[in-house]
Order: C-alpha cells, then structure tokens, then sequence
C-alpha cells in the first residue's frame, strides 16, 4: 500500500476572502456557543397578600411576580405553558422580534386561541440580534396584572457589554395592584360601558412599600456596596398607567431600552410607558445609608381618575462582609432601621419632564434608518364614545356622556378581536370571514385632530380589519393622538417588530414642516413608542417579518376598547423570507 501523500496548495487567499472566512467562523462559533433554555408555566390560582387582604391570585408557578428568564443573545427559549386557572391564557414575550415565529408571539386570537383552563402549549422562539432587558406577560384580558415576568438578555458568550461590566444586576418590576380580582374589574367596566376602577396600589418587584397599609415589612430591598456601579433593568408592567421612576440623591445613567442600546445620558427621573423597559447604571456614591427607590403616576388625561399613590424600595448600602454577587429583590424585616430619605418626583402632570426625557435618547451611533419609504401611513390614535344599544339599560351605559359607553380607535376603526379562530390561523390557512384587510392608510375623514373635534367623528365604526405589508417593504407610520374626548399619551407597542422612532412633536403633525425635525442619523430604536399627549410620533421600519402583527395602546382599558389594528405582512420568496408552519400543538380551545 503506497503512504499517504501530503498535499501543498500554493494558493494566495485575498483580504477580502480572509475576512469574509473570519466572519463566517465566528458565526459558527457563536450559533456553537447558542443554547437552548427549557422551562416550565404553570399558570395557576395562588392566595397573595397585599394590603391586609388576601386575594386568590393568578399566577406563574406560584410566584407574583413570575420567573426572571435569563438567557443569551441567539439563544432559543422553549416554554411549556400549563394552564390550570380558570380563565383562558395566552403568554406574550414582549419585544421579542419573532422571526418567522409568529405563532409563539401570544396575544389571544391574533396569533393563536387562547390555552382553554386544563390545556397547555409550548412557546419556541429564537432571540437573535437583541440585549437587554424585555419581559413577558399574559395577553388575555387582565391577567396581566398578576402574570408577568423579566427577560433578561446578555451579550453572547464571551462578549461584553458596551459599558463597564456592572457588579450585580437587579431586575425591577413596577406593577399595579387591585385590591379585588382585576378580571371582575374589567368584566364590571364592560359591563357599564363606563372607565374601569382605578388601581388601589403600584408595587415594585410584586411589594407596594413603606407607605401603603401592611406593607412596610415587606418591602423590597435593593443592595449596593459603596463605590460598586450596578446595573438596574427597570419594566413598567403596569395595565393602565405610565411612570415616573427615581431614586433618591442618585443619579440614573440610562444605557440601554426595549432591548436596544443608547447612547448614555445621565438623568434624575425616568419615565416609562406601560410595556417600555430602561436599563440604567447606578453608583454607591452617596453617604452609606439607606434611600428610597420610587415610582408614580405620570397622567397626561384631563379629567380622568388615577391612582395617585407611590410605591417606593429601598437602596440599601451594604457592608462588604456581605457581599453577594445575586441580588436580593426583597428582604423581610429589616434590622436596619435608618428611615430611608425620600426622593422628589414630578408633578402628575409634568409633561415637560415627559418631552425632555423622551428627547435624551439616541442610538449609540449611526444607524440605517429606511430612507426611501414605499408605504407611508397616517394613523390616528384616541378615544371614543358609541351610543347605548336600544336593548341596554342605563346602567349598562356610563360613558363620559349620558347614555353612552367608552370605546378606542385608530382611523376610526374599533378593533374588534375574533372569537373562535385567531387572524393568523385564518391568514395562513385561507379561512375567509374572519378578519378584511381593508383598514385604511390614513384617516377616512381629514380633521384638527387636537382641537375641538366635531362630535359627529366621536363615534368610530368597529371591525375585525389588518392593514397589508409587502415583505421587504419600507414603512413610516405617523401616529397621531387626537383630542376626542380627551387627548392623553398613549404608549403603542407593535409586535414583531423594533423600529425607529426619527421624531416626535405637539399638535398635528405638518409634513411640510416636520419632516425636517426627523433625525435620521441615529434615533432610538424601541418597541414601544408613548405618542405624545395632543402631539404625533414617527415610526420607521422594514416590513422583514412575516405574520400577522398587533399594533396596539399598551394601556390595557384601551386595547379592550379598540385601540388597535394588525399589520398583516406577506411572506417574501422562499422558506426564509415565509413564516413557518403552525406547530402541532397549536391551541385549539
């Protein structure tokens, strides 16, 4: 047998073919480092004690609030939701992008049906391309309330954060409480047409805090040691209601939101829309002692009830002897008994404190915002009323004007959800009579839409109706809140999708005048974007994600009113530019 002959190959490889060998390599190495993370749901009834009083909430796995979810940049989750409550259940990962995993996206009847009481159904997706911090709630009426959760995204495996890496990390969760089941809450307001019952408490991290009956023992504590820099992942998972976060004699470096980093700006407030989620830095730099954390309400709606308490934590210096890497979101009865100083907060109503915030932040450097726009929409975004049905009585009818009740919309169209099949089940298999693609690009009627508005345009038309995408295509979306009713700052979140938000601005929106204010360079890039109260914002994004998508308010009495419409994005050429089939387990409640 002859030996084997070794082979010389004299070729010479070019820079470009060694990059491009580089790249490919490290992407293998990364997608080698992915992982896939298992976990299991069980959405159940759970006695959680808040304010003197104990209520049978819903809950994951017995917990309020859920499990954090730790993972890392191209890692898969797979998530085995058992639903043993006695309402249906969908999970929504807000502000995962979803590629082509549209039926894990979640949000009841548009996606898919509701897990039924006794059913279950598991979640896969893949996160690729996003850091930082999102979460994940229920998306079936109010049960949002009690079933929610961090998800936390880090670089990928020996990769580093764009800013010093942090000493320890605190997820914090602010929430709205009811001292009743938030599922009669709803019912009662859907019942009387009238605004729900505002909220009896806000709570961080699942405690209301010091200043709220029987909760002072339970706060939730927050460690930092003198001279360490933390990170803090702030979420608003409240229903109805954006807040103002601080914490008191420290300063807030805002590095990161909706899983996307920023260009760091230092700040003393916060503030968040219900969805919206801000990383910030922090340092020990203040005389060891202890320091309230504290958020309430920022309330853009004239005239409308809110709940106007705060809830605070506590920043609590600790001794290096003990230290602890984990954090420690609540500690129960406390030695120390320093009272904690108390940080000012703005006014209610401080919608300069809203502009001035909203306008610090900026993607990190430049971006590729979509310049030519193939598709260019106007939505309005507001309130409204409809007249009482004949067959109700008065007090089924207790809108804001005698016999009426409360409705939403967007281009005058009220969003009605199906009921026995979702949109993309009937987009995918071609069933007709469930939903028309034939909402409009732009207002049917042309009005000033933050002045006094005719009364005859307060009543919107309700449909089941999607707005069509082509894949591929580039697309701004105005946003333009109106003064029906009552004009407010309305936080809309759409799935599936990051886009840029290029400008923001007061009264009706001039595209002779504006579009000289976008910033095309480098905006920030969200999931989530609070339209100015009596103003308009814009969105831009390329349409590369097939399915069908919820555009919504994020104020959950909104959304049950209507405040919503669906983007409906075609499958482009080939399996990867086409979502994927329906997985067998697919809810069929």
């Amino acid at each position: 047998m002859e030996p084997a002959k070794t082979i010389h190959n004299n070729v010479k490889y070019s820079p470009i073919f060694l990059a491009i060998f580089v790249l490919i390599l490290a992407s293998a190495l990364s997608s080698a480092n992915a992982k896939i993370h298992e976990h299991e749901f069980v959405v159940e009834a759970t006695p959680v004690k808040r304010l003197c009083k104990t209520h049978n909430s819903i809950t994951v796995n017995g917990q309020y609030p859920g499990p954090t979810l730790e993972i890392n940049n191209g890692d898969t989750l797979v998530v085995k939701v058992t639903n043993k409550a006695r309402y249906n259940v969908t999970i929504h990962w807000h502000g995962v992008r979803q590629m082509r995993t549209g039926w894990a996206d979640g949000p009841e009847f548009v996606t898919s049906v509701p897990d039924c009481p006794g059913g279950s159904y598991t979640y896969r997706f893949t996160v690729q391309g996003q850091e930082g911090t999102l979460w994940w709630h229920a998306h079936s009426s109010w049960l949002r309330a009690t079933v929610y959760g961090a998800l936390i995204i880090r670089p990928r495996e020996g990769e580093p954060y764009p800013f010093p890496k942090p000493k320890r990390e605190t997820p914090i969760l602010l929430g709205e409480w009811w001292d009743a089941n938030p599922i009669d809450v709803v019912r009662q307001a859907t019942r009387t047409g009238g605004a729900p019952n505002v909220s009896d408490a806000y709570t961080i991290n699942g405690q209301p805090g010091d200043l709220y009956k029987c909760s002072s023992k339970d706060t939730t504590i927050v460690p930092i040691h003198a001279g360490e820099t933390n990170l803090l992942r702030v979420i608003n998972a409240a229903l109805n209601q954006p807040l103002f976060f601080t914490v008191a004699n420290h300063k807030l470096t805002v590095v990161g939101a909706d899983a996307s980093y920023l260009k760091p700006f230092t700040t003393k407030v916060l503030i968040l829309g219900p969805g919206q989620t801000t990383d910030v830095l922090i340092t020990g730099d203040q005389p060891p002692s202890r320091y309230y954390m504290a958020a309430r309400a920022y309330q853009s709606a004239q005239n409308a009830a809110f709940d106007n308490t705060t809830t605070t934590a506590i920043l609590e210096y600790k001794s290096p002897n003990h230290h602890n890497k984990h954090s420690h979101h609540r500690a129960k009865g406390v030695k120390n008994k320093t009272k904690p100083i108390m940080p000012p907060l703005p006014a209610y109503n401080d919608t300069n404190a809203v502009t001035s915030f909203s306008k610090s932040f900026r993607s990190p450097r430049k971006v590729e915002v979509p310049t030519e726009i193939d598709q260019s929409l106007f939505f309005t975004v507001g309130l409204g009323i409809k007249k009482c049905p004949k067959n109700f009585g008065p007090k089924r009818c207790q809108g804001p004007i005698n016999g009426t009740r409360f409705t939403a919309s967007m281009n005058n169209v009220s969003f009605v959800l199906p009921n026995n099949v979702s949109i993309l089940q009937a987009h995918h298999l071609g069933i007709p009579g469930v939903f028309t693609t034939d909402f409009p690009g732009k207002p049917p009627v042309k009005f000033d839409y933050t002045g006094n508005v005719s009364r005859s345009l307060w009543q919107p038309v309700p449909g089941t109706k999607a707005h069509k995408l082509e894949f591929g295509s580039r697309v701004q979306i105005v946003l333009q809140d109106t003064s029906i009713v009552t004009p407010e700052n309305h936080p809309i979140h759409l799935h599936g999708y990051d886009f840029y938000i290029v400008a923001e601005g007061f009264g009706n929106f001039d595209p002779k005048k504006d579009t000289a204010k976008f910033n095309l360079v480098d905006p920030p890039l969200r999931n989530t974007v609070a339209v100015p109260v009596n103003g308009w914002a814009v969105i831009r994004f390329v349409a590369d994600n097939p399915g069908a998508w919820l555009l919504h308010c994020h104020l959950d009495v909104h959304i049950g009113w209507g405040l919503a419409t669906v983007l409906l994005v075609e499958n482009g050429v080939g399996k990867l530019q086409s979502i994927e089939p329906p997985p067998v387990d697919l809810p069929l409640c």
